[in-house]
């Protein structure tokens, strides 16, 4: 079937002919129920979805025009602006941005309390183990955020220097905290 023929037949549904209506639904029906599904990816839901579309079709095909554009082009994208109009729906906001980002509860309960209370003590612990200023480096570089740069400056060291401070504390505080 061409173009013109499509565009008779929706010209024909804009002046609710019932015949032409069922030519167009058994012509382009094939086609926009694989758009539907191609957006929706479930069959009955994009079946449901086509039987919407011819809805809409059924109700807007007075505002076709047929000067310059694509009949089926227009078939598709009321078929495409539907499907994507029916996720959207579906999908809560604010539960997705929860399950997106794994908000969790900012307080912990008790039980975690006490688990990163431990942890913490332990962390302090191994950090006595080592020279006060890598324990400084350390602390400075991951608690405060600064650069190598930064903590090399700080402590009058080459860049490299505090490069292998840094690797070597944080091997020393994995051993410590292995055991």
């Amino acid at each position: 079937m061409t173009s013109d023929d499509i565009a008779v037949l929706i010209s024909r549904v804009a002046l609710k002919d019932r015949a032409a209506f069922s030519g167009l639904y058994a012509k382009t029906s094939p086609k926009l129920f694989s758009v539907c599904l191609r957006i929706m990816k479930d069959r009955g839901d994009a079946e449901e979805a086509l039987q919407e579309v011819f809805m809409k079709i059924w109700q807007r095909a007075d505002r076709f025009a047929a000067a310059g554009h694509s009949p089926m082009a227009w078939l598709a994208a009321i078929a495409r602006n539907h499907s994507i109009d029916v996720i959207r729906a579906r999908k809560p906001v604010a539960s997705d941005i929860d399950q997106h980002w794994d908000l969790a509860d900012p307080t912990p309960d008790p039980e975690h309390q006490a688990v990163n209370s431990g942890e913490g003590r332990r962390i302090d612990s191994c950090l006595q183990e080592l020279d006060s200023d890598r324990a400084s480096a350390v602390r400075s570089a991951y608690v405060e955020g600064l650069s190598y740069q930064e903590l090399a400056d700080q402590h009058g060291v080459p860049l490299n220097t505090m490069r292998t401070w840094l690797r070597r504390s944080l091997l020393k505080l994995r051993e410590c905290m292995d055991r």
